[in-house]
């Protein structure tokens, strides 16, 4: 049986509801030359695929799609096959992917666990070994909180590096689309098609890593995330590069509504609101307090000052050579129908390292830690525009078994 019809055998099973639907049609494609050509890929139930109903992962948005997005047409030009499309958390405004239409969706690595979100369907079907690649989007930390919660590879792109044409917003300043993937490998394949013509020119080999004190001090860090990072930082150090903890008391990061972008989710889901149409409550209470609060002139102006500082401040903190280190997420054991991890809300938890880098507009690249089983991911920021960077000392980081380079599906 060829790639593509084991996959879709595999997604048809479907133990963890990562899809919302499966293409049965892609047995018979016939994929072109390519540097992905035959590989089976998911997308995220909110980018549009010709002839396909985007659902978004809401109880109404039903949009039967004229064209494909360009950001998966691409992929697919470049020979990747499409399988399905993806559960996630509704409308991608949150980071439980326990939507509330579609069902939750399941961890493979413990199915009492969220996989983490909005783009958890995707990071599911990668981590269950149903495809090698996913494509997700990510706003707050989308691609890279379900990679680290599933122990899977996740890349939050530049803003504006790939088209988000054809994808459904959820913040538009903040809106990327980013790969998960089982390899650092495939994620950069599929990174550099997606992104075409603007895909950059690698950077210097990098010799000092940062790591952010007042961002880590006041993180809700569990023992085990801090234990991991501790040991990484050793490890790294033991392999010749620098690494610095270094007082940045400007990287502080605020609630997500707060970043100035509320004005961005009333103009998409206001009049929605005001006629009834029905959210699940998590998603309905968030909506109405970014309403709120994009009425709020002061608030709006003191967000606005906060996200520049911090883009400065982190545009000043990494440079070519030099990029920073944190965990990924502060901890990794979200349950099912939980609201907390460890007494402190999880999207707290889940978004506290990843949520400032997309104020910035940076990447940011999520990789599992090397050891048995899951273990936490760290997260590598650069300067704009330096995925190959990122992606390459990932690699370095790897041959010194720090890092995981090919993650293993869940048994």
């Amino acid at each position: 049986m060829s790639a593509i019809g084991e996959a879709l055998e595999a997604a048809s099973v479907d133990r963890f509801n990562a899809f919302t639907a499966v293409h049965d049609h892609a047995a018979a494609a016939d994929p072109p030359p390519g540097p992905l050509s035959g590989v089976p890929m998911a997308v995220k139930d909110l980018i549009d695929e010709t002839d396909q109903v985007t659902t978004a992962g809401s109880a109404f948005y039903r949009h039967r799609a004229e064209r494909t997005a360009p950001c998966l047409a691409r992929l697919e030009a470049a020979g990747a096959v499409t399988i399905g499309r993806t559960n996630l958390h509704e409308f991608a405004f949150g980071f439980s992917s326990e939507n509330p239409w579609f069902g939750p969706v399941l961890n493979p690595r413990d199915t009492r666990l969220s996989p983490g979100g909005s783009s958890g369907g995707s990071a599911a079907a990668v981590a269950a070994g149903v495809v090698p690649l996913a494509i997700g989007t990510d706003t707050g930390g989308s691609v890279r909180v379900p990679a680290a919660l599933c122990g899977v590879i996740g890349l939050k792109v530049t803003h504006g590096l790939i088209p988000t044409e054809g994808v459904f917003p959820l913040m538009p300043s903040l809106d990327t689309v980013g790969a998960i993937g089982l390899s650092l490998a495939i994620v950069e394949i599929a990174t550099a098609v997606m992104a075409g013509p603007t895909w950059p020119s690698p950077g210097p080999e990098v010799t000092r890593l940062v790591v952010p004190e007042e961002w880590l001090a006041a993180a809700p860090l569990q023992h085990g995330v801090q234990r991991a990072l501790d040991d990484f930082v050793e490890g790294a150090r033991s392999a010749g590069m620098v690494v610095e903890f270094k007082s940045i008391p400007d990287l502080v990061p605020l609630s997500i509504p707060a970043i100035g972008i509320a004005q961005e989710v009333a103009e998409v889901h206001g009049e929605w609101r005001r006629s009834g149409l029905p959210y699940g409550e998590d998603v309905a209470e968030r909506i109405d307090a970014a309403i709120e609060m994009a009425e709020d002139a002061d608030t709006s102006e003191e967000a606005r000052r906060w996200r520049e500082t911090v883009t400065q401040t982190m545009a000043a903190a990494v440079s070519p050579d030099t990029l920073m280190v944190t965990p990924t997420v502060a901890g990794m054991d979200k349950e099912i129908g939980v609201e907390e991890i460890a007494g402190v809300h999880y999207r707290k938890v889940l978004s506290w390292f990843t949520a400032l880098v997309n104020a910035t507009s940076h990447p940011a690249l999520s990789v599992p830690l090397a050891g048995d089983g899951l273990q936490p991911s760290i997260q590598l920021v650069g300067p704009r525009h330096s995925e190959p960077t990122l992606i390459a000392c990932a690699r370095r980081l790897a041959e010194f078994d720090l890092v995981t380079a090919d993650a293993l599906p869940s048994e």
